[in-house]
């Protein structure tokens, strides 16, 4: 995920471009190349924080840094605030959007379709007697 954020590393903590337009690279490149596919991912707690800390960290990069007001240091966004300022739907939302707008189009799909059987559970066949092959 750092590799596809890394390569727009430059543009989105630039202080030549608006954040409007940071935002708006962020969405059109990182978010779409990261979220490809996600309507077959099976997430893991583990793996959704992974996604979090990822947005994040971009978003932080995109608003930079925050005078304190007590201290006058400068400190990094906290969680809440970087909600306030990108309101838009986060990445584990659209992913778990867009996995219940798959699961509704199989739905859909005719019984003899391959991918109507496993939604629904329901493979052919039986598995063969004995420990599996070992796959590398």
């Amino acid at each position: 995920m750092s590799a596809c954020c890394h390569s727009e590393q430059n543009l989105l903590s630039s202080s030549l471009l608006s954040k409007n337009i940071k935002i708006k690279i962020y969405r059109n490149t990182s978010f779409t190349v990261i979220s490809y596919g996600c309507e077959t991912w099976s997430l893991t707690l583990k793996e959704e924080r992974r996604l979090k800390v990822f947005e994040n960290r971009v978003l932080r990069k995109v608003f930079g840094p925050k005078r304190d007001k007590v201290t006058g240091e400068w400190r990094k966004l906290y969680n809440e605030e970087l909600n306030d300022l990108y309101p838009s739907p986060k990445l584990i939302l659209v992913n778990k959007w867009r996995r219940m707008k798959w699961a509704t189009y199989v739905a859909r799909m005719g019984e003899c379709r391959g991918v109507y059987r496993v939604l629904v559970g329901r493979p052919e066949g039986k598995r063969p007697l004995g420990r599996p092959k070992s796959r590398w």
